[in-house]
């Protein structure tokens, strides 16, 4: 009966990751800030309930607008992120053990209580993420909200 559950849990993190990756775009042409060019990579701080601090990078154009929009309090919408954590250090998260995947980061405004976890939780449970904590290796820190974008490395 575990096995199943995690399978299903797995099943429906993932199906929650795919959703959150095909939101439709906004209408008309996105924002851009004066005096900011196009970049392949943004990096930003993201908090939580703990208070710790995590940085993420993000590559898709749009998920960089809609974070700048989040830091600078243009929009609230889809506040949270979500992600397919990797299991080793980035350079430029060397705090922690592990660190999101550009490729599958995403926003939320509500996610299945599966991926729920916050930034120390997962470092504490590395070796159990991927099973039935944080199937799929997708993490959906409820409380997790930027708080600002970074230089790049």
């Amino acid at each position: 009966m575990r096995r199943a559950f995690t399978k299903a849990a797995g099943l429906a993190a993932a199906s929650l990751l795919a959703l959150t990756m095909a939101q439709p775009a906004q209408a008309g042409a996105p924002a851009h800030h004066p005096g900011r060019a196009a970049a392949e990579a943004a990096y930003f701080v993201m908090t939580d309930i703990t208070r710790e601090q995590f940085v993420i990078k993000l590559t898709k154009p749009e998920d960089i607008e809609h974070a700048r929009e989040l830091v600078s309090g243009e929009t609230t919408d889809r506040p949270h992120l979500i992600a397919r954590i990797l299991k080793r250090t980035a350079p430029y998260n060397p705090r922690w053990s592990y660190h999101t995947n550009p490729d599958t980061t995403g926003f939320f405004d509500q996610a299945t209580e599966v991926c729920d976890a916050t930034i120390p939780y997962v470092e504490e449970h590395l070796d159990e993420a991927g099973g039935a904590f944080l199937p799929g290796l997708i993490w959906c820190d409820w409380s997790s909200r930027l708080v600002r974008e970074l230089p790049a490395p």
